[in-house]
């Protein structure tokens, strides 16, 4: 079969209610977890993409024991020196920064070589963001001569604690430290800029002892010593990310309204609809809760009438960093001008998407100008695309694949867009939901 996908129409008309996918960033971190833990974790509703399989993978090379069957994963965890290692080991970490960056952070008291490498995208990725402050725990690396994948390590056997300030807004990078800390003797400090917060929430509920102030544009975060701990039962709620292309779809589509059940709406993952309300379209929460420390809602959307140019406070960054390749789509039918500042960390994804973001524009027609760090887009409200349009070589990037998809369905054309696999590392089943959503 083609590894690529033909749209030649919009999508019609639809009122639906839609579950997408267990949330990523939460289902790694649940593996994480549990490969510490006593005892035998489980989770619902994990999501079963290429980047946790590499997780469930990694921790297996490493001597813990899974199981999967049909929705329900189970990791017999042996605490938190349960760890095996074997001589000259290698851990693959395939496309997942999140689970490249975070891992090292555990194996930081390890003294044994070990070799981390990754595909063809994640070896293009920044690694120096994170063996930086991890070495001043006493870990040593060696990257490639662009500070890249692979890179090998050898962790100490008694860390000390560190003080680190994290400039750059990722979670990653604070996280990676947090498991770190948990390792080390004494109190590890980290004054983290603003960036999603699930690790430190699963600390909290797991009352491991971790203290977090949070400051105006940053937070302090106290990390000690770990010695336990406790079997993490867990029911993953969908992923906000994979969320943000039926959110936009819906937007740009006419007379449409969507319903989305118990997703994740975490404070720092909510930028999109921060963004997209300023922009005029009604968003709604409904059944509101608090899961183990996350917020969980229906999400409502409803078509919008017309869509207003933004001048997007940078403060909203981090909390939409992953969602502003579909967010440009909106930008796209404004009646004006928008401007996005401060996206150089788009550059350090999958691919370079803030390039990516531009590039798919001006296929579209739609005037932009593009820097390292910002992007001005020229909207237009009556955009209707006519012509053939081909996206390709773009790393398979799943974000990229996804948001064609969604410029293709809202503005028309006759599209190609290659590398369907793609969608693989984050949203097997994105593509059954679009044709779930075709069929009204």
């Amino acid at each position: 079969m083609p590894n690529s996908i033909k749209i030649n129409r919009k999508v019609g008309q639809f009122n639906k209610t839609i579950t997408v996918s267990g949330d990523k960033s939460i289902s790694i971190r649940w593996v994480l977890f549990s490969s510490l833990a006593n005892g035998v974790s489980k989770s619902t509703n994990l999501l079963m993409s290429e980047d946790v399989l590499a997780a469930i993978n990694a921790i297996k090379v490493l001597g813990i024991k899974s199981t999967i069957k049909k929705n329900i994963c189970k990791i017999y965890g042996k605490g938190i020196d349960g760890y095996q290692y074997r001589k000259n080991l290698t851990l693959n970490a395939k496309n997942s920064g999140t689970l490249g960056r975070l891992i090292l952070g555990l194996l930081i008291n390890n003294s044994n070589t070990i070799k981390l490498i990754g595909d063809k995208s994640l070896s293009k990725r920044d690694f120096k963001r994170v063996t930086d402050p991890l070495s001043k725990f006493g870990a040593k690396f060696k990257l490639n001569e662009k500070k890249k994948l692979p890179l090998i390590m050898s962790g100490v056997d008694s860390p000390k604690s560190i003080k680190y300030i994290e400039k750059k807004g990722s979670a990653q990078c604070k996280s990676a430290v947090i498991f770190a800390g948990m390792r080390a003797e004494g109190t590890t400090v980290i004054n983290a800029k603003k960036s999603r917060d699930h690790t430190e929430l699963l600390c909290k509920h797991l009352n491991l002892p971790i203290s977090i102030k949070y400051r105006k544009t940053y937070d302090e975060i106290k990390i000690k010593k770990v010695n336990k701990i406790k079997k993490l039962n867990y029911n993953i709620p969908s992923d906000i990310s994979s969320s943000a292309f039926f959110i936009v779809l819906t937007a740009l589509s006419r007379n449409s309204e969507l319903l989305i059940k118990k997703v994740n709406i975490n404070k720092s993952r909510i930028g999109i609809i921060d963004i997209l309300r300023k922009m005029g379209v009604e968003i709604k929460f409904e059944n509101k809760k608090i899961y183990k420390g996350e917020k969980i809602a229906d999400i409502k959307i409803k078509s919008a009438k017309s869509i207003k140019p933004i001048n997007c406070p940078e403060k909203l960054n981090s909390g939409a960093i992953d969602e502003f390749l579909v967010i440009f789509l909106v930008a796209a039918k404004a009646n004006g001008i928008s401007y996005f500042k401060g996206l150089s960390e788009l550059n350090q994804k999958e691919s370079p998407r803030l390039q990516w973001g531009s590039k798919i524009l001006k296929k579209m027609g739609i005037k932009n100008i593009v820097t390292k760090s910002t992007i001005k887009i020229f909207g237009n409200p009556d955009l209707e695309i006519k012509k053939k349009i081909i996206i390709k070589d773009f790393l398979k990037d799943h974000r990229v694949f996804m948001t064609s998809v969604i410029a293709a369905l809202s503005f028309g054309g006759s599209w190609k867009i290659n590398d369907k696999d793609a969608i693989k590392t984050s949203f097997p089943k994105f593509l059954k939901i679009i044709n779930d959503l075709k069929k009204e």
